[in-house]
């Protein structure tokens, strides 16, 4: 972190970074096919905050990693990240036409084409991180890999979260229901940044564990954010349909515990996972300040 840096800066400064490695670790669009390299190219290169590599970055840069060793494994979680949110857009699930301020994948290069750029940039983010072997050690390259897959899986993540999405549209749910819905579609992913930073940077499995519980405190707080979000924002603000939620009556956090509640709820989970930072017994202040972020973002 620079002297006098704000968050917002920083965040700015890694998206940048971050932008600058996706370029080159994408085929170009004059590579055959190049139809789907444009649409994998259009989504992922079209903005975004770049929040989850830059918890790569950050947490393992806090202990002591080389930047340049972190970054395959963080925009390979990019890609993830946006193949989700290609076929999240998709008319068979949320059916939007706006992302990052800007038509939605489909909407340019129709279904058929989006699926397959979702396809091609979660193969890609695994060919990136297979080919670096990150640090140059085989076992922690295998951890990625395994933390990486686990978080974008079934079980309690990424996957799994989107299908139990799905599936309560239209239905009264529960508060557990929701929490897993959030922790999993939307937590994992976040949680798993934060931990492949950790394991990149060798860092031991007391801090790998905080670690992991400090990014399911802010992954949920995103999320709840996010959800606060959908009811208060304009579409310049955030980029994507607002009331989107409410209109296909899906659960959220307003929805089932009000505005004020789910304020509260996120600004305790932010506190104890700064909490949570401040014990890594290293330099965490950018850390505890992405936390304090997540709440206080308008996008």
């Amino acid at each position: 972190m620079k002297p006098a840096e704000t968050v917002n800066d920083y965040l700015s400064r890694r998206a940048v970074e971050v932008n600058a490695w996706l370029e080159c670790l994408v085929p170009s669009e004059s590579v055959p096919p190049q139809q789907i390299h444009r649409a994998m190219r259009y989504s992922l290169l079209g903005g975004g905050k770049r929040l989850r590599p830059a918890l790569v970055l950050t947490s393992g840069e806090a202990f002591g990693a080389a930047t340049d060793d972190l970054m395959p494994a963080a925009c390979a979680v990019e890609m993830i990240h946006t193949y989700s949110l290609i076929h999240d857009d998709l008319p068979a699930m949320d059916n939007d036409d706006l992302r990052r301020g800007r038509p939605t994948c489909h909407k340019v290069f129709g279904e058929a084409l989006a699926i397959l750029a979702g396809d091609a940039l979660l193969t890609q983010a695994f060919r990136v991180i297979a080919a670096d072997a990150p640090a140059r050690d085989a076992e922690r390259q295998v951890r990625v890999i395994r933390e990486l897959a686990n978080a974008a899986g079934t079980v309690d993540a990424l996957i799994g979260g989107q299908v139990a999405d799905i599936e309560s549209e239209g239905k009264q749910v529960d508060a557990t229901t929701l929490e897993y819905i959030h922790r999993s579609k939307t937590g994992a992913m976040i949680t798993a940044s934060v931990v492949i930073g950790g394991i990149i940077a060798r860092a031991n499995e007391d801090k790998i564990d905080k670690l992991r519980a400090y990014g399911e405190r802010i992954g949920l707080a995103f999320q709840i954010a996010d959800d606060i979000l959908d009811v208060t924002s304009t579409s310049e603000q955030l980029g994507k349909t607002p009331g989107k939620d409410q209109a296909a009556n899906k659960a959220t956090y307003p929805a089932i515990h009000g505005i004020d509640a789910s304020e509260t709820r996120a600004a305790r989970l932010v506190d104890e996972a700064v909490e949570i930072a401040s014990s890594l017994g290293v330099d965490s202040t950018m850390l505890e300040e992405i936390a304090r972020f997540i709440i206080a973002r308008k996008s």
